[in-house]
């Protein structure tokens, strides 16, 4: 069987073309080539079976590597038949290399339904665009939200710190203001006053003219206050009609001159009609090795001594 298979002695293919060596040279080179070709494609596609382990039809791919290198052989035998006949070899290669490019088809065929599902560069494409799209507004939406959070917690941070009536700082938060410049004040030694501001006669406005009234007077004296003040000072309500104002890096005789220009300003505002309103300032300045609580109970001492000296007074 096999000395019929490889049988030669038919005759070689050369005869056909009568040894013309431009037939040869074109045969040859253009055989020669297309098994190259056969032989690097096969391989090609073996490599990237075995290097993408997610290639989803990675048997077809194996399948048509068998049809190419079939079809190659079947070059090479030509080639060789130019001057040996193994016509049965080359008609055995040649039956073989359409028992695997039918399979192939069939098998391409069969697979054409998933095959058609798979997205295109196109689709592809536009799906990237949607998804960079979607993506744009959700980091857009959630900008905006960071921003409305941020902005929340501003507000909640303002109402947490602001008087509501007079629009200064809270009892805890000019208290926490104190706090935070006297550590400074360790830390860097500079002077630090605290003045301490009382209407007077607050209690007869509530009786004569009601508690809103009253209100009214606490506002506008608010507004006085932080309008003479300077803007690194920080002014706080610390009870009814008490005001508390820091003075960060400022000495005795300075925070004195702006006791008296707010003194001043209060005495000289016309809150109501036929009514003046005046008040009482207690000036300290933080000794070395005073606590908070001395500051401000000296502070408040000196006020109720300037009530006692009659009021409508620095001391």
């Amino acid at each position: 069987m096999l000395s019929k298979i490889f049988d030669g002695s038919f005759m070689p293919h050369g005869h056909c073309l009568l040894w013309r060596e431009d037939l040869l040279f074109l045969t040859l080179v253009g055989d020669g080539l297309t098994v190259i070709a056969y032989g690097l494609i096969p391989l090609a596609l073996i490599y990237l079976v075995k290097k993408r382990k997610d290639l989803e039809f990675d048997k077809v791919f194996v399948l048509f590597a068998a049809f190419i290198a079939f079809c190659g052989l079947t070059h090479f035998i030509s080639m060789i038949n130019i001057w040996h006949g193994y016509y049965y070899v080359q008609g055995l290669l040649k039956f073989t290399t359409g028992l695997v490019s039918i399979t192939t088809a069939v098998v391409i065929w069969r697979l054409m339904p998933k095959i058609l599902t798979i997205p295109s560069m196109k689709n592809l494409s536009d799906q990237n665009d949607k998804l960079l799209i979607a993506r744009e507004e959700l980091e857009q939406a959630n900008r905006h939200l960071e921003q409305k959070v941020q902005e929340r917690t501003e507000s909640l941070q303002r109402l947490a710190n602001t008087d509501q009536l007079t629009n200064v700082k809270n009892r805890r938060a000019i208290l926490e203001a104190l706090e935070n410049e006297y550590r400074r004040v360790k830390r860097h030694p500079h002077s630090l006053s605290l003045l301490m501001l009382d209407i007077d006669c607050f209690k007869a406005v509530n009786d004569s003219y009601g508690h809103l009234e009253g209100d009214r007077v606490l506002v506008e004296v608010a507004n006085i206050i932080s309008e003479t003040c300077r803007q690194t000072d920080s002014i706080g309500r610390y009870g009814g009609e008490e005001f508390l104002i820091l003075l960060p890096e400022t000495c005795i005789s300075a925070a004195k001159e702006l006791a008296e220009r707010i003194r001043l300003a209060v005495a000289e505002a016309k809150i109501r009609n036929a009514t003046q309103i005046t008040c009482s300032i207690g000036v300290a300045t933080l000794n070395k090795g005073e606590s908070i609580l001395n500051l401000i109970q000296r502070a408040d001492e000196r006020t109720y001594k300037a009530k006692e000296l009659g009021r409508n007074q620095v001391c």
